[in-house]
């Protein structure tokens, strides 16, 4: 483990990730001015330093600020983006996102006994797989019906949340996460609310479900990470914490893909926000390592841990005021781990290294043995990519000299088998290239697509979904595309019109039989025929909506988590944003054909 200390005055802006890239000039302009003095990690400093901060909630810092000294006349909306930049997730005072204070809460809540009598999505991708294939029977939905969906219910969450997590659907519940920590159960047919849980953090990954032992009373846990690194295992039936444990040490760390559940074990994907840290000339950049994580689901208890790079980060060079920088960084697992059953591996897509030296295994497809985290194989698809996000206010000091293009696999690789019984794993790549690796050939590369007329011109970032034939994929700047999975032909566009080159579709697809589903930066959901690509049913949601649970609402952007189809129903969350990007809302929508 690298040990880091801090210099009188260093900026600790690395040590609180915020909820998304334009609150950072913000709140950690705020923060240093204000707070940096006390909590500096430097002897002599007044108060614990700002690591110790971030593990508070958002409420309890506002409260400790209230009546400490000087800052407490600062203007309210200040020391509530201090506190949210600190915690990493949104202030929820008095408990206004608990489910026990809303009106509509479920008149009964019967103990969940099995999580397979009901059509189900659970996870990411809907299965092991990740594919975000719904079958016809789970899904109810038939493709000729597509064209009559209508909204059933609308629900509303407290002013302030995002919508980054996805709804996971079983036992006739939806069960979905927030930026504020809030985890929700909502009945699926009315919209009622069982319970809500709060964790440490936000929480912007799909929840899984699966059977837990060794609690008494509980047979179902949900399975969840936080935006700081932190694991959970709550009661699927109440909400009661089961366990929680702190896979990454790091900072930055934090947990943006869904954890995967597979015959026991939790695999957890690492990632972190180094990249956007790393450019202040302070920072003694970079530590950062993208790892899975395997954990026991009964316990919590970690299993083994691998990282994406294998060598650790050691120092290098100086930078021009003397800050310490090191290497190698970078590889942050964004994705799901999607599971392969036949060769007992989980298979992940990687991000770019940081800075120099630049390492294997970034920018890459590999595979993990499920036994022991040893690699297996890996294929860097982009060599040499170091990037960090040198904008302002940052500057250049600490970048890497010959900036890459920044093409992460932000979005799971998924396994499909062709009807010869050939097997592909389909990655998106950042790029706007879709590649296709042989997961029984040591991940060979069989083919690649490139969407875009140029790369970078169109961005897949959450990734797609693919039935039998076809794969879909949203890209920025094009639209909806489908290839055939067995040769990498592009079967038909629909093009989207986009307002910028990373706006248009960057949430992830879904696919039933017959209909694909996705949803735009434009706030616009869309039903596309999977024969042609023909439009066949679109719903504007940067509308204000009349919520069961009696919460004003407005629909807004889709970026990150897709649509999902269960049981005759279409559930969406709307109100992404990440930067400039996107228009937010605060809106779980329900549908279902008329």
């Amino acid at each position: 483990m690298v040990k880091r200390t801090l210099l009188a005055g260093i900026s600790l802006t690395f040590l609180a990730a915020p909820l998304a890239m334009a609150q950072m000039p913000k709140s950690g302009k705020l923060f240093d001015q204000n707070c940096v003095t006390c909590h500096a990690n430097i002897p002599g400093s007044a108060g614990p330093e700002a690591g110790a901060l971030r593990r508070l909630s958002p409420e309890a810092i506002v409260a400790k600020l209230a009546n400490h000294g000087a800052v407490s006349a600062m203007a309210d909306a200040d020391k509530i983006a201090i506190a949210e930049y600190l915690s990493a997730r949104s202030y929820t005072p008095d408990g206004l996102g608990q489910a026990a204070k809303m009106p509509n809460v479920c008149k009964a809540n019967t103990p969940i006994t099995s999580i397979t009598n009901m059509p189900a999505w659970n996870g990411w991708g809907a299965d092991a797989t990740n594919a975000r294939y719904q079958l016809a029977k789970s899904a109810g939905i038939p493709a000729g019906r597509a064209s009559s969906l209508k909204l059933k219910w609308a629900f509303g969450f407290p002013a302030g949340s995002s919508m980054y997590g996805q709804p996971a659907v079983a036992a006739g519940r939806v069960f979905i996460g927030l930026n504020s920590g809030y985890v929700y159960s909502i009945d699926a047919a009315t919209g009622c609310v069982y319970w809500s849980f709060q964790a440490r953090s936000g929480v912007r990954n799909a929840i899984s479900i699966g059977e837990v032992k060794g609690h008494p009373g509980a047979r179902f846990a949900l399975y969840f990470g936080d935006i700081r690194a932190n694991v959970y295992a709550v009661d699927a039936s109440t909400g009661k914490l089961l366990w929680e444990n702190h896979v990454d040490d790091n900072a930055v760390a934090g947990i943006t893909g869904a954890p995967a559940l597979y015959e026991g074990r939790l695999y957890v994907p690492v990632s972190s926000r180094e990249e956007a840290n790393g450019p202040n000339a302070l920072y003694p950049c970079c530590t950062f390592r993208g790892s899975v994580v395997a954990l026991d689901a009964n316990t919590g208890k970690q299993i083994w841990k691998s990282y994406v790079i294998q060598e650790e980060p050691k120092p290098t060079t100086k930078n021009s005021i003397g800050t310490q920088l090191y290497g190698p960084a970078g590889g942050a697992v964004w994705n799901t781990p999607t599971i392969d059953a036949k060769n007992k591996a989980l298979y992940i897509g990687t991000g770019n290294n940081y800075n120099e030296p630049r390492a294997e295994g970034t920018d890459a497809v590999m595979a993990m043995d499920l036994a022991t985290g040893k690699h297996l194989w890996s294929v860097q698809d982009t060599p040499n990519d170091a990037w960090m996000s040198c904008g302002a206010p940052w500057g250049i000091e600490n970048c890497p000299k010959n900036m890459g293009p920044d093409y992460d696999f932000g979005a799971s690789p998924i396994l499909r088998t062709l009807p010869n019984g050939k097997r592909l794993l389909i990655a998106g790549q950042k790029s706007g290239m879709i590649w296709a690796h042989d997961p029984d050939q040591k991940g060979v590369v069989v083919w690649k697509t490139q969407i875009p007329e140029k790369l970078a011109l169109g961005e897949i970032t959450f990734g797609g979904a693919a039935d039998d034939q076809y794969a879909y994929f949203g890209v920025s700047s094009v639209g909806v595309a489908a290839v055939r999975l067995s040769t990498g032909e592009r079967v038909w566009t629909t093009p989207i019109k986009a307002a910028g080159p990373r706006l248009g579709i960057g949430a992830a697809m879904s696919v039933i039989p017959g209909t694909v589903f996705g949803g735009g930066y434009d706030g616009i959901l869309r039903a596309i025929s999977t024969k042609d690509g023909e439009l066949v049913w679109q719903y504007n949601m940067m509308q204000e909506f009349k919520t069961v649970n009696g919460v004003a609402a407005k629909g807004g952007s889709m970026g990150s988590a897709g649509p999902i189809v269960a049981g005759g129903m279409l559930f969406v969350p709307s109100g992404y944003t990440f930067g400039e990007r996107g228009t937010p809302g605060n809106a779980l929508l329900a549908f279902s054909p008329e």
